[in-house]
């Protein structure tokens, strides 16, 4: 059994998508989603995870750092990012990994290339400080993170240039977010735009440059208000559906020792959404 632990989890097409791959390969496999809405009960499922015969988990938002003392080990990622989105368990030992942001660095480079980028994201919780870190190892120049938390986008700007080099800052977001000057890359790294809600994300998008690149995170639906608008004004587009299919094959991989195909996790996940 392998499953995912976060809150909430209804919508997150995860399990169709595995589920599906799982029998493509003939493996008696399953994935089961647990919304888990404290503290209390993390610590209670991650404890149940070896006697319950669970091989693997996909840790998802609340949890991606509050997870980390609860587990054995953590890989160097993990490490220098703060967060875990999945875990292995090898010998009965749960060990924490992160690829958040690996993800989405291959979803953005199929579009364009991350070197000397200049990225504005917005959010920085457990998965976007992964991508924050990763998008500034894989070359980005400069990034900029605006939160509502001032001593949340102050931390994990600080982690992006202690663990890259590459310089980073905080902008509060308070209101409609004015996107700076010379932006190259623009990311919705939060919740905003997410089935059933569909809440737009608050952006000047007079600001933003038509011949900039936008990043959405949001799975279900694909084409989120945030997106939509994005591509409306010429912007080149990469959906957050792109960036789960590429995180999820190496989990997959790592899970089970079997190479995937992409396309079939991308007609997995297609079949999920109903697309």
């Amino acid at each position: 059994m392998t499953g995912m632990l976060g809150h909430p989890v209804a919508e997150n097409p995860i399990d169709r998508m595995f589920d599906a791959v799982f029998a493509h390969y003939g493996l008696a496999w399953q994935f089961w989603k647990n919304d888990i809405g404290s503290e209390a009960d993390l610590a209670l499922a991650v404890r149940a995870l070896r006697p319950l015969g669970y091989a693997g988990m996909c840790i998802t938002v609340p949890w991606k750092v509050a997870v980390i003392p609860l587990l054995d080990a953590v890989d160097a990622d993990v490490q220098a990012i703060g967060a875990a989105n999945y875990m292995t368990i090898e010998n009965g030992r749960l060990i924490g990994h992160n690829n958040d942001g690996k993800g989405v660095v291959k979803a953005i480079e199929k579009v364009t290339p991350l070197a000397g980028q200049r990225v504005v994201m917005l959010g920085a919780g457990g998965a976007g400080r992964a991508m924050a870190v990763e998008l500034a190892w894989a070359g980005a120049a400069h990034l900029t993170l605006v939160t509502r938390r001032r001593d949340q986008g102050e931390e994990v700007a600080a982690t992006v240039t202690r663990t890259s080099g590459v310089p980073a800052v905080w902008q509060p977001w308070d209101g409609e977010v004015n996107v700076p000057a010379g932006t190259t890359l623009l990311m919705n790294a939060t919740h905003l735009g997410c089935a059933p809600d569909l809440e737009p994300v608050p952006v000047n998008w007079a600001t933003v440059d038509a011949g900039s690149t936008v990043v959405d995170v949001i799975t279900n639906p694909r084409v989120t208000p945030f997106f939509a608008t994005a591509r409306e004004r010429g912007c080149r587009v990469v959906d957050g559906v792109e960036m789960l299919v590429q995180l999820a094959m190496h989990i997959f991989e790592r899970w089970t020792g079997v190479r995937p195909e992409e396309q079939v996790f991308q007609r997995a996940v297609a079949e999920a959404l109903g697309e």
